[in-house]
C-alpha cells in the first residue's frame, strides 16, 4: 500500500511545488496561435511518461500533453514511448527469462498487473554491462518512485486538473506501432478511440489530436474507424526517416520497412490532407541550412502544408547540452527560428516551461 500511496499523491505534490503556473490555450503572437506540446510530459525534468511529468507539464502551462500508447497482454492501454519495457523499467531483473529472442521485453507479453509491479525511471541504455542514463543531466536513475500507468489514468488526471483549475488542456495520444499490434491480434487503434470516446473526446472541437507514424493506419482510422464509432477527431501524420524503421508492413512471415520518402516530395502535403489535419515532422525536415552563412531557411514543406490546410507540429525541442543545433545561439533562439522564422504552429518539447515563457515574452514584446 505504501508504494501505491506514493504514486497516488506524487502528481499532486509536483503541482504544489511547481511555481511556474502559466496561462495556457495557445499564445497568440503576431495574430497567430502558437502551441506548446509537452513531449512525454515535462520529460526534461522528470521521467518520461510518469504521471509526475504530466502533472508538472500541466502546471508549466503546456497547451497539450502527449501520451504514447501501447497494449498489454490483457489488452490494457498503457503509456510508454516504446512497445517494450526494458528502456525505462526494472523488468529485466523482475522477470528474468521473459525477453524475446532480440533481448527486448515487450509490453504485449505482460499483463497490466505485472507491469504495475515494475519500477520506472529515466530512460537508460546498457554500456559494458552498466546502465547509462540517455540524458545524464536529467532526473537521476532509480531515485524516487514512478510507475507505468494506463491511458485512462492519465486522461483522468488531466481532466481532473481541468476541472479543478478551470483550464482546458488538451491531450495528444500517439498510437504506437499499430501494425505490430494488429499482427499480434490486437486492434490498438479501435481501443484508443473507444477510450477517447468514453472520456468525451468525440468531435473536431474536442481538445485532442490523434497521431501516428503509420499512414496506412491513419487512413483506416479516418475512413473506417471514426465513421464506425460516430466520431470525428483531428489526426496528425508523424513523419520519420525511412532508415529509422519506424513503421513496418507485415506480410505473412516477413516484414517490409515502410518508405517515408514520398512524404518529402512537393505533392505530399495535398495527399496527406486527404486523411489528416496536420503533420508532425522531425524538425530538420522543415529547413535547409545555408552552407556559407549557416542560416536555416524554410525548405517549402511548411508552406505546402499550410496551403493544404494542415497544421505543423515538429518534434523534438530539447534544451540539454549538445541538443541545440549549431545554427541557433541558444534554446530561445531555436524556438524563435521555428515559431517565427519558419512559422510552425506548435512544437513538441521536453521543456514546456521554456517554450511557454518564450512565447509569453514574445507576446509582451509586440
Amino acid at each position: 500500500m505504501m508504494y501505491l500511496d506514493k504514486m497516488k499523491f506524487l502528481p499532486l505534490f509536483v503541482m504544489l511545488i511547481t511555481t511556474s503556473l502559466q496561462p495556457a490555450y495557445g499564445v497568440v503572437v503576431k495574430g497567430q496561435e502558437k502551441l506548446v506540446i509537452a513531449h512525454r510530459g515535462a520529460s526534461g525534468y522528470l521521467p518520461e511518461h510518469s504521471l509526475a511529468a504530466k502533472a508538472m507539464a500541466y502546471a508549466m502551462g503546456a497547451d497539450y500533453i502527449e501520451q504514447d500508447v501501447v497494449m498489454s497482454k490483457d489488452n490494457a492501454l498503457v503509456v510508454l514511448h516504446d512497445h517494450f519495457l526494458d528502456r525505462v523499467t526494472n523488468v529485466a531483473t523482475q522477470f528474468p527469462g521473459r525477453a524475446r529472442s532480440d533481448g527486448r521485453y515487450y509490453a504485449i507479453d505482460f499483463t497490466l498487473a505485472e507491469i504495475k509491479t515494475l519500477q520506472m525511471t529515466e530512460g537508460f541504455s546498457i554500456e559494458n554491462g552498466q546502465q547509462r542514463a540517455i540524458y545524464p543531466q536529467r532526473f537521476p536513475l532509480w531515485r524516487s518512485t514512478f510507475q507505468v500507468h494506463t491511458l485512462a489514468e492519465e486522461i483522468e488526471l488531466i481532466q481532473g486538473l481541468n476541472k479543478s483549475t478551470g483550464k482546458q488542456i488538451g491531450i495528444y495520444p500517439e498510437i504506437k506501432s499499430p501494425a505490430f499490434h494488429r499482427h499480434h491480434g490486437k486492434d490498438i487503434s479501435k481501443a484508443v478511440l473507444k477510450d477517447l470516446q468514453r472520456y468525451g473526446y468525440t468531435s473536431r472541437t474536442s481538445k485532442v489530436y490523434v497521431q501516428s507514424f503509420d499512414p496506412i493506419e491513419l487512413q483506416r482510422i479516418k475512413q473506417q474507424l471514426l465513421p464506425e464509432l460516430e466520431m470525428d477527431l483531428k489526426l496528425v501524420q508523424l513523419i520519420a526517416e525511412t532508415s529509422w524503421h519506424e513503421t513496418l508492413i507485415y506480410q505473412q512471415d516477413k516484414t517490409i520497412v515502410y518508405d517515408y520518402d514520398w512524404m518529402l516530395r512537393d505533392d505530399a502535403m495535398v495527399k496527406i490532407a486527404q486523411y489528416a489535419d496536420g503533420i508532425g515532422p522531425w524538425k530538420p525536415m522543415l529547413i535547409n541550412i545555408d552552407n556559407v552563412t549557416n542560416v536555416p531557411r524554410s525548405n517549402g514543406m511548411l508552406g505546402a502544408a499550410h496551403q493544404a490546410g494542415l497544421v505543423v507540429h515538429p518534434y523534438t525541442f530539447r534544451a540539454d547540452t549538445g541538443r541545440i543545433p549549431d545554427f541557433a545561439m541558444d534554446f530561445d533562439d531555436l524556438l524563435k527560428i521555428y515559431y517565427f522564422d519558419i512559422d510552425v504552429d506548435g512544437v513538441f518539447t521536453d521543456f514546456p516551461d521554456k517554450a511557454v515563457e518564450f512565447l509569453r515574452k514574445a507576446q509582451l514584446a509586440e
